[in-house]
């Protein structure tokens, strides 16, 4: 079983920079999407950013022109380069990979990692 493991996140100021890395321990075939997450505190886990197998992105409107999502030509790591950090992108970040193997889908999560940014 392939696992996602995150890492990059900590404690920043507002308006400083943090890159999140997400490095999956093997390879996953089939990827449809490479994709980060956000969940704040009592509220639901919303998509940030998101790649597709072909390299397309895509992002939430709230990180548009802040944040950048990239990944290894191996697609085995996905990074979010998120700057011009605001205290509203305090959350748990967790990465995300979807596949699709001969029709059945098959989803993999990272265990989240924390970002802090102090107002």
């Amino acid at each position: 079983q392939v696992q996602l493991l995150e890492s990059g996140g900590g404690l920043v100021q507002a308006g400083g920079s943090l890159r999140l890395s997400c490095a999956a321990s093997g390879r996953i075939v089939g990827i449809n999407t490479m994709d980060w997450y956000r969940q704040a505190p009592g509220k639901q886990r919303d998509l940030v950013a998101s790649i597709t197998n072909n390299g397309d992105t895509n992002y939430a409107d709230s990180v548009k022109g802040r944040f950048t999502i990239s990944r290894d030509n191996a697609k085995t790591t996905v990074y979010l380069q998120m700057n011009s950090l605001k205290p509203e992108d305090t959350a748990v970040y967790y990465c995300a990979v979807t596949s699709k193997i001969l029709g059945r889908r098959l989803d993999y999560w990272g265990q989240g990692t924390q970002v802090t940014v102090s107002s």
